[in-house]
């Protein structure tokens, strides 16, 4: 086990290396710069602000000084919100968006593995039938179409239940108050739970025709202690492997979701650094995504590992 993680790590060394240079040629080959904008500077103080940012020298010569920088653990300043490091505002942004992605993700395997569950108990009746079509609704229509529509419905036009008012706040994060939550969350958990519904089906589908399966029943137990006791770990092997890009994607989808509620997480920070062309803070995002997946996928392998003895790391 310990030797499978040294050969993941060294191998996530190269990788995240690729990735820093594909962004850094990438994001300087885009047009425009940090500094560009309608109101032109002097031409002086132009040549003095790109000298103190070392964009006055060639780009090879760029590369390695953001290369030695970042050996040393350092992303740089901000271009566009000089008050702040790029280090700074990614440990602003980072708690929002995985508060959000990981309360998502939360929802999304409870409310995902109950409904496949009760799918794959019903197969091929009323109950797997809607629970399927169900979940290809939530697969095929993107966040940036489900976020507008809860918030005309719950923000704008309101809904009234037994004389109470159901309204949510479309906007804003308030500390983090539990309702500014509900709607970013529901919107990033909605296609993840339909994603997990029907793998849950399908795998429970094939563990409840495995022999152990048919023995437990042969022996009386109720179908509840079945399920519980004996089926849901095999069933759930592929759940966990599936969770480390599970995690990856909905931290990177709330991109679109944060920039809609205007909440200030680091998808936030990583569109309004692509749109500024603030060099440093996007490569310091991408950075940060990077290592969350390679981390993610790398924890998804140990606990597959860990659930099924028959898994053997090489």
């Amino acid at each position: 086990m310990m030797r499978y993680a040294l050969r993941r790590f060294l191998g996530a060394i190269p990788t995240l290396f690729v990735i820093i240079t594909l962004a850094f040629f990438m994001m300087r080959a885009a047009p425009g710069g940090p500094f560009d904008s309608e109101r032109r500077l002097p031409p002086e103080v132009e040549r003095n602000v790109k000298a103190a940012y070392n964009l006055d020298k060639p780009l090879a010569q760029q590369y390695l000084i953001y290369l030695g920088k970042l050996a040393q653990g350092d992303l740089g300043p901000s271009y566009k919100n000089k008050d702040f490091t790029v280090t700074q505002l990614i440990g602003t942004g980072l708690p929002v968006s995985a508060r959000l992605g990981l309360t998502a993700m939360a929802l999304a395997l409870l409310l995902g593995s109950f409904l496949g569950i009760c799918a794959a108990l019903r197969q091929n009746k009323w109950q797997d039938y809607s629970v399927m079509s169900v979940a290809m609704l939530g697969i095929t229509i993107p966040t940036f179409v489900t976020a507008p529509i809860l918030t005309l419905v719950f923000g704008i036009y309101g809904i009234t239940l037994f004389g109470h008012d159901l309204s949510l706040p479309v906007g804003g994060w308030n500390g983090g108050a539990w309702r500014n939550m509900i709607l970013p969350v529901i919107v990033l958990a909605l296609p993840q739970t339909a994603i997990v519904a029907r793998m849950m089906r399908g795998s429970m589908v094939e563990v409840l025709r495995a022999n152990y399966i048919r023995t437990a029943r042969a022996k009386g137990l109720a179908v509840g202690r079945i399920v519980l006791s004996h089926a849901l770990r095999a069933a759930a092997l592929p759940l966990v492997s599936y969770l480390g890009p599970a995690l990856a994607a909905i931290l990177t989808g709330s991109l679109v979701v944060e920039q809609i509620f205007g909440l200030p997480g680091i998808g936030r920070y990583f569109v309004q650094g692509a749109l500024n062309r603030d060099y440093t803070l996007v490569l310091g995002v991408v950075i940060c995504y990077a290592s969350l997946i390679i981390a993610l996928n790398f924890l998804a392998d140990m606990m597959v590992a860990w659930l099924d003895p028959r898994v053997r790391l090489t």
